[in-house]
């Protein structure tokens, strides 16, 4: 086996069977060996100022932890069974983000195929996992990863996330992987004792920044590319999720993002499948996903937090921090027909103009991914608490229709879909002490400003914060649950049926409102929403020839009206 490592600055040794092996320097800043190592041979690299052996930057497999030694692994091996898979593209899904730790009880990927068939029933199309690669400690939410090419080995290693990814594709779905590039995690990231892998400018909220264009970056800049298309192509994955891109410091003529669409584009006309990368990103510019050939970065969707603001606001009545801005029927009118609210307005929180207009005739609306609920929204909360624990059955059925019949592409976060009691809380398993009391510390200061007594704050190093966050699936088919689970079934369904809702063009969605009512057009397809606690007669503008799904019963369809239920919506075709 060849055994390549990039320290441009200092010698390297690889340690292996025991010893000590000299390695030859390339020009180019590699250090290169030839050596017997069958796969599942422990392997490091010993660096002169480095108390003790290191893992492989790129190590594929790390059986013993982030601080262990690295593990050779054959990604040729592993058999897969999904030769005619075809892939599955973005424009016309529907996304299902989880987490493996907590998606089920056993926490891993095996046990996360057993409910596969839940997704299938439900109907979504791509299944998006929060971070899988290696963080130090058992559990967490997986954004302290430190060893990018390496799946996490509790959840099962390599293997077992080929495993499910097979799985998810003998079934129809594909899978979608969060991936985080903006910083390494706070306990055994030693890749920047290799090379200048951390930038010399500047930091963000979670650590250093990455070296993107600074001395030395072009390798830098090749360890994530290697990564993403590691990923893409040894894992069969179908699409990425790139963590909060706006917290990546690039100045280069060309953008690590736009390197990044190119590779993949590239990637994907040879393995003959659509591949996709995701960015989430709370510049609010359009830019992102723009084709190249316009001047943009290529990119093929991004998180849309402006649709969930305006949706959580108006549904809860919500407005702290970030909120302010958000909650009326005209703010909803506004991202329903352009995707952001700020789009170069005035933003409160931030104290300046935020954002870019969208160009709605040019722009499709499957580029943006809308949701009710994400990880971040709903676990950046004081107590993780769900829509469910805030909201009516009635409003909840409400948000539900309101999300599955936008013009975006939707995506429901784990147990969303029957109302899950169960809350979703910050957890951590820092092994060390001194990072376990900074992280709770840091987590009941940050809420002791917003009025939360600590007590109140759960910890994220106790163990029962974890477990509360699991979903318990006795919950799909109890009474309340199992009412909701069957209305976001049908929703999928007619979104799926319904040309008009699978429509991305944004110039083509119609929106008006009352006090407390709103009601959407596309097409021949109208969606009328009552907030109120009372019924409420609205206008839908056109002669409605049948009922395609209500919330509740007792909807009512006059000439070019519909009489509403409190705290209901209607989906009509209509003339």
């Amino acid at each position: 086996m060849n055994f390549e490592v990039w320290v441009p600055e200092k010698t390297v040794k690889l340690l292996i069977a025991g010893e000590e092996r000299a390695m030859e320097r390339g020009d180019d800043g590699w250090w290169r060996l030839s050596a017997d190592a069958a796969p599942g041979t422990d392997y490091a690299y010993v660096l002169p100022d480095a108390p003790s052996p290191l893992p492989d930057p790129r190590s594929p497999w790390q059986p013993e932890g982030v601080h262990g030694p690295s593990r050779v692994y054959d990604h040729s091996a592993f058999e897969w069974t999904d030769q005619a898979w075809t892939g599955r593209q973005l424009p016309g899904s529907v996304l299902y983000e989880l987490h493996i730790g907590t998606f089920t009880p056993a926490g891993t990927f095996d046990a996360a195929i057993e409910k596969l068939d839940h997704l299938v029933e439900l109907g979504v199309d791509l299944v998006e996992l929060l971070p899988v690669n290696a963080f130090n400690g058992e559990y967490n939410w997986g954004y302290d990863g430190v060893c990018w090419y390496a799946p996490h080995e509790p959840y099962g290693g390599p293997d077992g996330l080929k495993r499910f990814v097979d799985a998810a594709h003998a079934r129809g779905l594909g899978v979608v992987l969060d991936v985080v590039y903006n910083h390494f995690g706070p306990s055994g990231a030693y890749a920047p004792m290799f090379a200048p892998y951390l930038s010399k400018h500047g930091s963000n909220p979670w650590g250093d920044s990455i070296n993107l264009d600074g001395p030395l970056s072009d390798e830098v800049r090749r360890y994530i590319a290697d990564n993403v298309l590691m990923w893409l192509r040894d894992y069969h994955v179908d699409g990425l999720r790139l963590d909060a891109v706006h917290a990546l410091t690039d100045h280069s003529a060309i953008n690590l993002l736009e390197q990044l669409a190119v590779e993949v584009e590239s990637l994907s006309a040879h393995v003959g499948r659509p591949l996709s990368l995701i960015a989430e990103s709370d510049l609010n510019d359009p830019k992102l996903i723009t084709p190249r050939e316009a001047g943009g970065f290529g990119l093929n969707a991004q998180w849309d937090d402006d649709v969930h603001h305006a949706l959580h606001t108006l549904l809860t009545g919500e407005r702290q921090g970030y909120y302010g801005d958000f909650g009326s029927l005209d703010c909803l009118q506004t991202v329903l027909e352009g995707a952001y609210f700020h789009a170069n307005t005035w933003s409160s929180f931030r104290q300046r103009r935020h954002g870019r207009p969208v160009n709605r005739s040019s722009v499709p609306g499957h580029r943006f991914v809308a949701f009710l609920q994400n990880h971040d929204q709903i676990g950046n909360r004081a107590v993780g608490d769900r829509l469910s624990a805030l909201l009516s059955p009635g409003l909840l059925k409400v948000g539900a229709t309101l999300l599955l019949t936008a013009p975006f592409t939707p995506m429901l976060f784990m147990g969303e879909e029957w109302a899950a009691s169960s809350p979703w809380q910050f957890f951590t398993s820092h092994p060390e002490p001194e990072l376990a009391a900074a992280v709770r510390n840091g987590r009941r200061s940050e809420f002791a400003s917003h009025g939360w007594a600590s007590d109140d704050v759960p910890d994220p190093q106790d163990p029962a914060t974890f477990e509360r966050s699991k979903l318990d699936w006795n919950e799909p088919g109890k009474p309340g649950h199992a009412e909701i689970l069957d209305l976001y079934k049908r929703l999928i369904a007619l979104r799926h049926s319904r040309s008009d809702l699978s429509d991305p063009w944004l110039d083509k969605v119609e929106v008006w409102h009352g006090d407390q009512f709103v009601v959407i057009r596309r097409g021949g397809t109208v969606v009328a929403a009552n907030l109120a606690p009372v019924a409420q007669t609205v206008s839908l503008r056109s002669t409605p020839s049948k009922v395609l799904l209500a919330t509740e019963q007792g909807v009512v369809l006059q000439r070019d009206r519909v009489e509403l239920p409190p705290e209901s919506a209607v989906i009509v075709a209509a003339r």
